[in-house]
């Protein structure tokens, strides 16, 4: 059976950000293939589009490499999120469905119950569900796929550490839901603005590891674009 070059590209790129294949480090065909366990082909299609989406270069005498992105390049991207995500909520609050809004307020609760219970690994993962569903709920393919990409490349670039107050930060992102939920557009931009403000404090840019010394594992970003799904999410 032939392996889907779009899964073969989500492997890679999740290898990417997690530090598997460090910054500079070549990527051949040939390792990749027997890593995944495909042919070259898929893996030659991967290479393409992570080229396209900058995680990938290609150099004169090395081939593919992985990209080793500035620190204004992880400064412009976090930028261009803080501007994004304010607008994702203004267009879900036009466009959210019931099952939008039933996860969202699922999530939030959950966020708010670990947060108490001071569960940290879980809140990562919670916020990331939160912030893609949110994303997902603005109707908008093109916004989803931006706000999806700019997700990866902040968790390359950046360590995220937990806020000094984290039930705080459920209760924004609850009064986000709210806004949604009324209808009330200018509202939900401006709440997610304010708190994609804050959050910006919590991201460390990431250094460069000396040769041979593999970065620490980090949070996988969750790819999925369809639809949301509102199983085992309590109302």
């Amino acid at each position: 059976m032939r392996i889907p070059a779009h899964s073969v590209c989500t492997a890679i790129r999740d290898d990417i950000v997690s530090g598997v294949h460090e910054r500079g480090s070549r990527l051949t065909e040939e390792l990749l293939a027997r890593r995944y366990g495909v042919s070259r082909v898929p893996v030659r299609e991967a290479l393409r589009t992570l080229e396209s989406e900058g995680f990938v270069v290609t150099r004169r005498h090395a081939g593919a490499c992985v990209a080793e992105p500035t620190a204004q390049e992880a400064a412009d991207f976090l930028e261009v999120r803080m501007l994004l995500e304010p607008l994702g909520a203004a267009r879900a609050a036009q466009r959210r469905t019931g099952a939008h809004l039933k996860v969202l307020r699922g999530l939030v609760g959950l966020g708010q119950e670990r947060a108490r219970r001071g569960e940290s690994e879980d809140l990562r993962s919670l916020a990331g569900w939160f912030h893609e569903t949110l994303a997902q709920a603005s109707g908008s393919p093109g916004l989803i796929a931006l706000l999806t990409q700019l997700r990866h490349k902040i968790a390359w670039m950046y360590v995220v550490e937990q806020p000094a107050r984290p039930v705080d930060s459920w209760a924004e992102r609850g009064a986000i839901v709210d806004a949604v939920a009324r209808g009330d557009a200018e509202r939900a931009r401006a709440l997610t603005a304010q708190y994609a403000e804050r959050a910006k404090g919590t991201h460390r840019l990431r250094r460069p590891q000396p040769p041979g010394r593999r970065t620490a594992p980090v949070p996988r970003v969750r790819t999925s674009q369809h639809d949301v799904n509102i199983a085992g999410v309590r109302n």
